[in-house]
């Protein structure tokens, strides 16, 4: 994975400017990381580590937050796609595989939607965007989007 960073955000260490996910044989274009690199912000600071939800049985962990039913969701968008690989759960407190998976989440289900539908989806599931319990949410990412501009 390529990395580089322009910005002078206190973050920079979560993710630069534009990452390029190279996954043979899935292509996964150069991606623009204004919403990632938001998100990223709003799940976790940019801790790899960080375990979230402690009070569910199944706790969120990694940059992104990932629960094991997103890996299971990603491998089953993957078989789709006819693709071999696959993320274990071990994998979410991987910074790149994290960022790969919600990628590939993100291109299967909302190739062509706005920022918030995706940030609101990405919390609230698959009808999050009609969630009022994601608007929350969607301000913070909102804000962490208008900071990184």
């Amino acid at each position: 994975m390529g990395l580089t960073s322009k910005s002078n955000h206190p973050y920079d260490y979560c993710l630069p400017d534009t990452i390029e996910v190279k996954s043979p044989p899935l292509k996964l274009k150069k991606q623009k990381s204004n919403l990632i690199k938001a998100l990223i912000y709003v799940e976790s600071r940019g801790k790899e580590k960080c375990i979230g939800d402690l009070h569910l049985i199944v706790p969120s962990v990694g940059v992104l937050q990932i629960r094991p039913i997103m890996v299971r969701e990603v491998n089953r968008i993957l078989a789709i796609l006819g693709e071999n690989k696959r993320y274990k759960n071990k994998d979410r407190y991987s910074r790149q595989k994290s960022i790969e998976m919600f990628i590939i989440w993100r291109d299967f289900h909302h190739k062509n939607d706005n920022d918030e539908v995706i940030a609101r989806c990405w919390n609230g599931g698959p009808k999050g965007w009609k969630r009022k319990a994601t608007l929350k949410y969607w301000s913070k990412v909102k804000k962490q989007l208008n900071k990184n501009k």
